[in-house]
């Protein structure tokens, strides 16, 4: 670049100053709120703005840090992402778990999750574990309750100081999910310190604990919040284990923590990299005595709060995102879940696809061989920055109150999450936020009633509710499929299409994606000459709507039919596709009953005809 400089060959383009860029914006805004129409604001409150300049980049202080350096924005490997495949597996029966892990191993996987909850002695630690190379595959146990006594079980075994895993034991995360602790706080804790003891010993590479990051984004929370309580559920195991007199340098290093990753892919890659920073930031204040004490070890799961039961391939390509942003983020290990998980049981298929999305990533695109790709983004960095302080004053915040303990007997982390969950769910409804196949672009002849499952976990229990964030979309349309499966007709809705060639097929669209949400029979038309024929042909079809779809002056001609309709089936719910201000009077008195528009709460509408055509 500066030689090309030097030829003059960039002497035509001179440097074009943040102030002249943004009044050449302001010139082309035409006096529109830039704010409003430019800058968009994240559910965690944090503004990114349209464009970003090295004039961003002063004072965020984790510039010059390269890869393998504290405080680790940039991972902490030097060379390379080279994260572990893992395949998790919530199967309990051990001789049926360990087929499915081996298989899982023979076709890529590297790392496994076992559930196991069947385990309760050596024996059947044996069974769960034969045939598998314990010092080539990571060993994670997903139910930490009855495997808190692995050194135990694993007796004598030869090689374990080259075994890699961990235990799952979280005593803080099921307290914060379930309002109790596995036995008790102080017990858990003194098992806890037994257990890190056990590990330095005879599983130098095991992480006993663990920090569940994601149960708290599968709550709905946003992500500085998911940053923000993590930490501070971290710090907690820190204090409360220094207390009982262990060192930092044998806490740190064997604690995992695992964090969901959501769609919003550049926020996610920027959420791995602050978290990384802070944590570093926190453990030094322990005062650590050897190197890379302040490493933090992550592991990632996609997400389960946005996944969809309704077209659920494309929960592929969303966990594909998701597996990018991880991967690029830089992550230690990573589970990609099967894409069917959150309505069956996941079969060889589904799990081969979730293996084999993380197997192109790292053989075929190479995304494993560049350490922090991300850095020197303007946009990055300085998200990165962002998220940092955001969730940095939340974690102040809740040490303020006491710790992660105290901020969870007060009610605080609930409290938080559930406003934000609030207001996503408002999003949804009103389609701000959308997911394709379910709240917007259905599938309209899709049916999923004879394909879910009872898959009831733990979780579903917890005082932190876990969730999807399309459910309630779902519960109203699986209803209409259960009223046709009673031997009802599926509710039919007539598209009344008149006027304005371009309006009334902009608008029969939108009204179309509107009720075929709900799963409604959706019938089309090219377009009435005339509004007489149009009513005929709307009483004929029998439908229980009739949608109303022309352009704002146009609806004025569509009044004698709005009142045709009404005189001729007083059931029939006549609906205005838009929001005609000057004419809406005139409308309800011809028999218009409700006007849907880009305003219109969508799920609160269509939960109202539910209702009104007896579907429950």
């Amino acid at each position: 670049m500066h030689q090309e400089k030097k030829n003059g060959l960039f002497e035509e383009f001179p440097p074009v100053s943040t102030q002249e860029w943004e009044e050449k914006i302001h010139a082309d805004l035409k006096g529109a709120d830039y704010e409003k129409r430019l800058v968009w604001r994240t559910n965690e409150g944090l503004k990114v703005r349209p464009y970003y300049r090295s004039d961003d980049l002063e004072g965020v202080a984790h510039m010059g840090v390269f890869p393998g350096e504290a405080p680790y924005v940039r991972g902490t490997v030097v060379k390379g992402n080279d994260w572990t495949i893992r395949q998790d597996f919530e199967e309990v029966q051990p001789k049926k778990a360990n087929r499915m892990a081996r298989e899982a191993i023979e076709k890529g996987a590297e790392a496994v999750g076992l559930n196991a909850a069947e385990v309760d002695s050596k024996e059947a630690m044996r069974t769960l574990l034969e045939g598998i190379e314990l010092q080539k595959t990571g060993i994670h146990f997903l139910n930490a309750k009855s495997h808190s006594r692995l050194p135990a079980y694993l007796g004598g075994k030869e090689g374990l100081e080259k075994m890699r895993g961990s235990l799952g034991f979280d005593p803080l995360g099921y307290f914060l999910l379930y309002d109790k602790f596995y036995g008790g706080k102080e017990s858990d804790l003194r098992q806890a310190g037994d257990l890190i003891a056990a590990a330095k010993s005879r599983l130098p590479l095991f992480h006993v604990l663990t920090v569940n990051g994601q149960h708290i984004h599968n709550a709905g929370a946003s992500v500085v919040q998911e940053l923000a309580f993590a930490l501070a559920h971290g710090n907690e195991y820190l204090a409360s284990l220094t207390d009982l007199g262990l060192a930092v340098d044998d806490i740190a290093p064997r604690i995992l923590f695992t964090f969901a990753i959501g769609s919003g892919y550049f926020l996610e890659i920027a959420k791995l990299r602050a978290v990384r920073m802070l944590w570093s930031k926190i453990v030094e204040q322990y005062r650590p005595y050897g190197d890379g004490v302040s490493g933090m070890n992550i592991h990632a799961v996609t997400s389960s709060w946005n996944k969809s039961v309704y077209d659920p391939y494309v929960n592929m390509l969303r966990t594909t995102t998701e597996a990018m942003a991880a991967s690029i983020g830089g992550v230690d290990s990573m589970t990609v879940n099967p894409f069917d998980d959150c309505f069956k049981k996941p079969d060889g298929f589904s799990y081969r696809i979730a293996r084999n999305q993380q197997i192109i990533l790292r053989h075929e695109a190479y995304f494993g061989k560049v350490a922090d790709p991300a850095a020197g983004s303007y946009y990055i960095e300085k998200l990165t920055d962002s998220v940092a302080r955001a969730a940095w004053d939340l974690f102040l915040e809740t040490e303020a109150l006491g710790g992660f303990v105290k901020a969870t007997e007060a009610g605080f982390i609930r409290s938080a999450v559930e406003k934000t969950c609030q207001q996503r769910d408002m999003d949804i409804a009103m389609r701000k936020r959308v997911f394709v196949g379910t709240n917007l672009y259905p599938h309209t002849e899709e049916r999923v009633l004879d394909k879910v499952e009872p898959t009831a976990r733990l979780t579903d229990l917890s005082v932190l509710r876990q969730y999807r964030g399309t459910q309630a979309f779902e519960a109203l349309r699986m209803a209409v499929e259960n009223h046709a499966r009673k031997g009802f007709e599926v509710p039919k809705v007539f598209l009344f299409t008149y006027g304005d060639p371009v309006m009334r097929k902009a608008r029969a669209t939108f009204s179309a994606n509107f009720f075929g949400v709900a799963g409604y029979q959706i019938i089309e038309n090219l377009g009435f000459a005339d509004t007489g024929s149009g009513v005929k042909a709307a009483l004929a079809s029998g439908a229980e709507i009739v949608v109303l779809c022309s352009s704002d002056e146009g609806y004025a001609g569509m009044i004698p039919a709005a009142s045709a309709l009404r005189e001729a089936s007083s059931k029939t719910q006549v609906v205005v596709a838009g929001n005609p201000e000057g004419i809406k009077e005139q409308l309800v008195e011809a028999g218009v009953g409700h006007f849907i528009h880009l305003r219109t709460n969508v799920l609160e509408a269509l939960t109202r005809y539910n209702e009104v055509l007896g579907i429950v």
